[in-house]
């Protein structure tokens, strides 16, 4: 069962050098967030080509690792007109590089309520850049997947649904982060929490990030290397293969040193539920 990870997770370095130092690592595939994980690369709005993007999707393959999903994180509901589009837009390029990159998936989170009183105008923005993304998507076969977070719009089950449901294009996915879905009282009934989350969009997951959960005494939830916390994992990857076998699971909140263990702990996780 392989396992991926955040490319920048290793560093931001040229990305020739980050290449080889990710098959070092043996991961067989990537998410790569280009501002993040290259010294030696302009990926600044404009900046992307199908030449820029098939020498680093080269450069990667011939180490014998694929990007499996580009990384786009930038708010889609920011209430500032000039922040907006240059984001929508850099979006946009991203999901018209993708395949030459060889990835499949653009990715990202979709922004938080920065202003609670005006939180209409920020569904507005998301559902105007929802509907440009999508057309954009579909125009260039590439699949976004759409990931909910604490603090953000989209931040539980329900509103990720309801996204998809809003948007139902084949070109629409979800990326499948368990911790993502969880505060403290959701944390309490976690079993619940990830059984409704793969009822309700298990079909449409097209990735899945793998990172885990420790409880403070004032039950404060901080993030940690997958199996190294609470989340209870045997259920995530049962679900997880029941749904998506052989789906892409890439780790995060991992540093250098807890990188082989964390890896085994998933490929043996996976593994396992597999088995059974």
């Amino acid at each position: 069962m392989s396992v991926g990870i955040l490319a920048h997770l290793l560093g931001t370095l040229p990305y020739k050098e980050l290449a080889a130092k990710v098959a070092a690592q043996d991961f067989p595939y990537v998410q790569l967030a280009l501002a993040k994980a290259f010294s030696d690369v302009d990926s600044r709005l404009g900046k992307l080509s199908p030449g820029l993007a098939q020498e680093v999707g080269g450069a990667f393959a011939e180490q014998g690792v694929r990007i499996a999903v580009l990384g786009c994180y930038a708010s889609l509901v920011d209430l500032d007109d000039d922040v907006f589009r240059h984001n929508v837009d850099r979006f946009k390029e991203h999901l018209r590089s993708a395949r030459h990159f060889g990835a499949p998936i653009v990715a990202t989170e979709v922004g938080g309520v920065t202003d609670p009183e005006r939180r209409g105008q920020h569904v507005e923005r998301l559902n105007r850049a929802l509907e440009e993304l999508v057309e954009e998507a579909e125009r260039w076969g590439v699949t976004i997947g759409l990931e909910a977070a604490q603090g953000h719009m989209i931040d539980t089950t329900e509103t990720l649904a309801e996204a998809i449901e809003r948007f139902p294009s084949s070109c629409v996915g979800v990326v499948m982060d368990p911790c993502n879905l969880m505060n403290p009282a959701r944390f309490e009934n976690q079993d619940h929490t990830m059984r409704e989350a793969f009822r309700l969009l298990g079909p449409r997951i097209v990735s899945a990030h793998v990172k885990d959960l420790r409880r403070a005494a004032d039950g404060t939830l901080t993030e940690t290397a997958a199996g190294s916390g609470e989340l209870n994992y045997p259920l995530f990857f049962e679900l997880l293969e029941q749904y998506k076998p052989y789906g892409f699971a890439t780790m995060e909140a991992v540093s250098e040193p807890q990188m082989a263990d964390a890896a085994r702990f998933v490929r043996e996780g996976r593994l396992a539920a597999r088995s059974r």
